[in-house]
């Protein structure tokens, strides 16, 4: 906790030395920001807008943030990376493995037991995008802000003790990744966005999901299945990717001053902020389940090590993949572990 408020208090100071004059002088500016998620969720409700409402009262209101929760702009999740790139909204957030292959050198931190602590590593991932992924994967637009949720847990219909019981079940996953490891663990995947899994789940398209606790309560997970099993040990089964772009010819028109407002309440203290409201919120979404008296696993050191072992082959597949494009896969893994580590100290 000393760490996150460290990093928090001396971005929000030289924020306060940096933009505040300049506040006055800035023309008005209103950003659109689409995304997925209904409004009750995690994120649209206490991450997105409290960040818009931080822009507004540090720009003294000329820079405000309208919100399109559950794509209410149109399209599909998938879009929303294009939405942004082409102007359709100024703002999305998205899983950038909604659109499968296309973000390659960010599926680092989705493979499996990659993540350990969730805030470590978004700054991870926001380091890796300012160093290097902005430049290529993400060429088209501006990312504001990079992080994970926090750890990944399979909630299915009939209980998941052990590695075996994951043999035959139909399980949705959110990425490409995910998917792989889930085939790799024995279910069957099904590639969906969130708001598809109620549905799903109804009417027995799939048996299962994987997804964190924090956004559970959005979609009534609880009542729909009633099995959760959860991996101890400092490494989460999963994580997933998520970003916050911008518009680049939106980004390079804002007056500097306004300019400057924005980048200090983005980067790393937008993904450290957000990583930590997801994983607090972890809590909530898991007392629903305990308060319905749903069944919650909790598999041991020595059964969460069989489910590593049955997920190798997911990682030397990606790094071969990673190989056929011209990218050093292998580097990228180690390149975020030793990230992870240095961000949790």
């Amino acid at each position: 906790m000393l760490r996150r408020n460290f990093i928090y208090s001396l971005v929000a100071g030289a924020f306060a030395l940096s933009a505040a004059p300049d506040a006055a002088t800035a023309q008005e500016v209103t950003l659109r920001l689409h995304q997925f998620l209904p409004p009750v969720a995690t994120v649209p409700k206490h991450i997105l807008k409290p960040w818009g409402e931080r822009l507004a009262e540090a720009s003294g209101g000329k820079l405000k943030v309208e919100h399109f929760d559950g794509m209410s702009l149109g399209g599909r999740p998938s879009d929303l990376m294009d939405q942004a790139r082409d102007g359709v909204a100024d703002l999305t957030m998205t899983l950038v493995g909604y659109t499968p292959g296309r973000f390659p050198r960010s599926e680092v931190f989705e493979l499996p037991f990659m993540m350990t602590d969730p805030i470590a590593t978004s700054l991870a991932y926001m380091e890796m995008v300012q160093n290097d992924f902005q430049q290529n994967e993400y060429a088209d637009v501006k990312v504001l802000g990079a992080w994970v949720h926090g750890p990944g847990v399979v909630h299915t219909s009939e209980p998941v003790n052990k590695l075996e019981d994951m043999a035959g079940k139909t399980m949705r996953g959110p990425t490409r990744v995910i998917n792989d490891m889930l085939s790799e663990l024995g279910a069957e995947p099904v590639g969906m966005p969130l708001p598809t899994i109620p549905e799903a789940l109804s009417k027995g398209v799939i048996n299962g999901t994987v997804i964190p606790w924090e956004v559970t309560p959005s979609i009534r997970l609880t009542e729909l299945v009633t099995n959760h099993t959860e991996f101890g040990g400092p490494e989460a089964l999963y994580t997933a990717a998520i970003v916050l772009v911008m518009n680049k010819a939106k980004y390079e028109a804002l007056p500097d001053d306004l300019r400057a407002i924005l980048d200090a309440e983005s980067g790393a203290k937008l993904s450290a902020f957000a990583a930590e409201v997801m994983e607090a919120n972890d809590k909530p979404g898991r007392d629903i389940a305990v308060a319905a008296n749903n069944n919650i696993i909790q598999l041991d050191e020595a059964e969460v090590a069989r489910w590593k072992q049955a997920a190798q082959p997911v990682i030397a597949r990606w790094v071969a993949e990673m190989g056929e494009q011209g990218i050093d896969g292998q580097a990228l893994i180690d390149q975020a572990r030793a990230a992870i580590a240095e961000k949790s100290k």
